[in-house]
């Protein structure tokens, strides 16, 4: 029954992003197989497929799937390529990116939330690699990285990120205050020229 459920809830929630111009079929896939349900607190689970952001502790949230959808689709990721995520949460994101085939490097700040998203992203098999840091220094270790998607927004971009950028890979990140923010894209050009 509950199967039943999900997988309608789950095919309403992908009419709703096509209808709010998710194109990328890729993106929509990877989306329609990650079960989102598993990623939200249980009291919450009855709004899984909703295309609103949920908490999920320590003040911060699960994004809205249209979020997920658009910053995915704005990455441009394809198979193999290495992404680091910088603010994990539930790990809902990540789950997306592994799922468009991505090799996927997540990090952040709130232990207790990386080991929550850890244990599921683990439960669930999917292979992300996790860690409790600073996501404005990114993973130099990693690095250059295929594409850099930033799930918590900020005032300014960290350069540490920028730099950690293959040439011609992309930086998908909100930018502004408490209020509002703004989806930015920057690519890197050459080595010392973005866009």
């Amino acid at each position: 029954m509950a199967n039943t459920y999900y997988t309608k809830a789950r095919t309403e929630l992908i009419s709703i992003l096509r209808k709010k111009g998710i194109t990328d079929e890729q993106v929509i896939s990877a989306i329609n197989s990650v079960p989102r349900h598993e990623f939200v607190q249980s009291s919450l689970v009855h709004r899984a497929y909703e295309d609103v952001a949920l908490p999920i502790g320590q003040a911060q949230t699960i994004s809205q799937p249209y979020t997920v959808a658009i910053m995915s689709q704005s990455l441009r990721a394809k198979p193999g390529f290495k992404i680091l995520e910088i603010g994990t949460g539930s790990g809902y994101q990540a789950a997306v990116l592994k799922a468009l085939g991505c090799q996927v490097f997540s990090i952040e700040r709130h232990l207790d939330l990386m080991n929550k998203a850890r244990t599921t992203l683990e439960r669930l098999g999917y292979g992300i690699a996790c860690r409790c840091a600073d996501g404005t220094l990114g993973w130099n270790q990693y690095a250059p990285f295929d594409g850099i998607i930033v799930t918590a927004g900020g005032p300014t971009v960290p350069p540490s990120l920028t730099r950690q950028l293959k040439v011609g890979a992309r930086l998908v990140i909100p930018i502004g205050d408490d209020k509002v923010q703004n989806l930015h894209v920057i690519t890197r050009l050459s080595e010392e020229e973005f866009q």
